[in-house]
Formats: C-alpha cells, structure tokens, sequence
C-alpha cells in the first residue's frame, strides 16, 4: 500500500514556487537537511526532485485536517 502523501510548496530566491505531493518521510528528510548547503534530492509523486538547498527561502506544508465551510 502506497504512503500517504501530503501537499507542500517551496518557495526560492527570486519568488518561484515549487509545489509537490510527497511522504512525510520525505518532508522530515527536507525539513533537516534546510539550513545546510549543496543539493537534496527528494522523491514526490510527479518524480525526483533535485533541490539547490542555498536557493530554498520556505517550504509550507498543508495540514492533514480536512476543512469544510469557513471559519477558524
């Protein structure tokens, strides 16, 4: 059974923005390698994904909860 996966966007130096579906395996991977320099390589839904980490200003992720309506 394939992992679930969640949305998340990165956003670069410039104002370009990369949006993805990848495990939170892969985040927790992103989220610690941020900080650092060189290249990460992540694997989404649409394919691997190189990241040039010193151009990566962001990264959102969208939660898991479902929302209906408006409100808070």
């Amino acid at each position: 059974m394939p992992a679930a996966t969640r949305r998340i966007a990165i956003g670069f130096q410039g104002g370009q923005v990369l949006g993805l579906r990848v495990t939170d395996e892969q985040l927790r991977g992103l989220t610690k390698a941020l900080g650092e320099e060189g290249w990460h390589e992540l694997t989404s839904e649409e394919g691997p994904v190189r990241l040039d980490l010193s151009q990566v200003v962001y990264v959102r992720s969208e939660s898991d909860e479902l929302r209906v309506g408006f409100g808070a």
